[in-house]
């Protein structure tokens, strides 16, 4: 599906999502140091949980709120959040005012992302609907690999200058979406509930949520997904580790003319740098070889690739054969992001997408929040243990995607998406 042929609400939502995570990876990286320095390490760390956990709550609710005001209205309120946010931590009141305004920040994304998820699926045709969330998964990675090069000089001698920044983008996306992007919810699943009070509300939510995960078949795909996160998430965390601790200074390059020597820690940046090029640069072009593969079959090829990269990486300390391993498994990252939006709104009713959006999410923040145990096993293991572990969790995930897709041929033999 070419890009100019796509719905003006994709058009714009594209343009305007890559240039605000353009931004967002220019201060992110670094929220931690900022935070660390004026809090400490200890207590730096502790508030940096909270907007994971906020991320959790803040999905469920904007999925719960897009099926019953729609994707266009969630999506503003997600995004104003963040206009109001941004200048709060420009104006920097104080430190906990800067920390308040970050949580907020998150707190509007979270709201965001389950509309603007639902409305491609509403606006794509399922045969598309692969190419187009690997074209979103591609400018939002072109963000992270060009943001924090910018950041690291701006965040910290031009900080306040660059959250100004933010905040005049983050309008100007606003007004986009007010004016440009239309609604695209069919008007009969529409269900506002004006009339209920506030405690109704909050429980006809968690009963739609408590419906959403009693369904076996989305219980396994989140199951899946945490224990594929795991292993997804170790490039930020015990890969780190290991390259540090295993990984000598060595010479890339020796000829008679040329020598390039890098230390583990620029190892660790060329592996960084490698993973970031690739989801610029391999994700639609992936996709399109597997448009005919299905949703199980290139799940399952994800997670193994992923997981086989990883424990690869344990038998080696030579940096060009990390440099393999790190292709290995980021392709299989690449594989994974697309297709599980894909399959969450092929799966999803129509009338409830925007929170089996919002529960997806979960996946994600679940798996973040365990992946960290790989550095804790780490002080007494070794690293083939711990690349072992990651293995199984990847592993485990292919397990889960096989089942997921047998019971729900059983349940829908003609479904498309189970074709092998």
């Amino acid at each position: 599906m070419q890009w100019l042929s796509w719905d003006v609400n994709l058009k714009t939502r594209l343009i305007g999502e890559t240039l605000f995570n353009l931004l967002f990876w220019m201060y992110f990286p670094f929220i931690t140091i900022y935070f660390s320095e004026a809090f400490g390490p200890v207590i730096a760390g502790v508030m940096m949980t909270v907007p994971s956990v906020i991320s959790i709550f803040g999905s469920m609710i904007g999925g719960y709120v897009t099926d019953r005001l729609g994707r266009r209205p969630t999506m503003l309120i997600g995004s104003f959040m963040q206009v109001v946010m941004f200048a709060l931590f420009a104006l920097s009141l104080s430190h906990w005012w800067d920390y308040i305004s970050f949580v907020g920040i998150s707190l509007g994304k979270s709201l965001y992302r389950p509309a603007s998820a639902a409305m491609v699926a509403d606006l794509v045709s399922k045969k598309e609907r692969r190419q187009v969330f690997a074209t979103f998964v591609t400018a939002n990675n072109l963000g992270a690999v060009l943001g924090p090069v910018i950041g690291a000089v701006l965040f910290f001698n031009y900080r306040s200058e660059l959250l100004w920044t933010c905040t005049l983008v983050t309008l100007c996306y606003s007004i986009a979406i007010f004016f440009m992007v239309r609604e695209t919810m069919p008007k009969e699943d529409r269900k506002v509930e004006y009339k209920s009070g506030v405690l109704s509300v909050i429980k006809g939510q968690w009963m739609s949520y408590y419906v959403i995960f009693r369904d076996k078949v989305f219980f396994l795909y989140i199951l899946g997904g945490i224990f594929i996160t795991v292993s997804i998430m170790q490039l930020d965390l015990y890969l780190a580790v290991y390259v540090n601790d295993h990984v000598p200074t060595q010479d890339l390059v020796a000829t008679k003319n040329l020598l390039l020597t890098l230390s583990s820690e620029e190892v660790f940046g060329w592996m960084l740098g490698l993973n970031g090029l690739m989801f610029v640069f391999c994700v639609v072009p992936v996709m399109k070889l597997l448009k005919k593969w299905s949703d199980r079959n290139t799940l399952i090829l994800a997670t193994v690739l992923s997981g086989l990269g990883m424990f690869l990486v344990s038998v080696t300390s030579n940096a060009w054969l990390l440099f393999l391993f790190t292709f290995i498994f980021t392709l299989g990252e690449i594989i994974h992001a697309p297709v599980v939006q894909n399959f969450v709104s092929t799966y999803a009713p129509k009338n409830a997408r925007g929170q089996y959006m919002g529960a997806s999410d979960l996946q994600f923040s679940v798996g973040r929040f365990i992946a960290p145990v790989t550095v804790i096993l780490s002080a007494t293991m070794s690293p083939l243990f711990v690349f072992g572990f990651i293995l199984a969790c990847a592993l485990v995930s292919a397990g889960l995607y096989f089942v997921l897709f047998r019971v729900f041929s059983e349940n829908d033999p003609m479904e498309s998406i189970c074709e092998t």
